[in-house]
């Protein structure tokens, strides 16, 4: 089976969730939840930098996200990264991207989350 380009595959089992919406709206509150997720962080140009709470870091400089696209990674491992705040909120929170999007279109207010 197919699956549209908005879908994830795990909502063939839990319903339906419009990817690109919860990204945008997202990405527009991306600086209030990077201050949620990431507390130590600070704004440097276009980019939150921080540490990354999933390792020990010591201080912040190797994780960053872009505040204008959502794309984050952590330059100290190769595997951690991301193009868009659904997989940085799934990352953090070590949940499926299905998961953290129903979870932030709950937090964002986004009616028909998951149908």
């Amino acid at each position: 089976m197919a699956y549209p380009s908005r879908l994830h595959p795990d909502s063939a089992r839990t319903g339906v969730i419009d990817f690109p919406t919860v990204n945008r709206a997202a990405l527009g509150a991306l600086p209030a939840l990077l201050g949620r997720w990431l507390p130590d962080g600070k704004k440097q140009g276009h980019e939150w930098v921080a540490r990354n709470p999933k390792r020990g870091d010591r201080k912040p400089g190797s994780f960053s996200v872009n505040l204008n696209t959502g794309r984050w990674a952590d330059f100290a491992e190769a595997e951690a990264r991301g193009g868009d705040v659904i997989s940085l909120a799934a990352y953090l929170a070590g949940v499926t991207q299905y998961e953290a999007a129903c979870e932030l279109a709950k937090m964002l207010g986004l009616k028909g989350g998951a149908e």
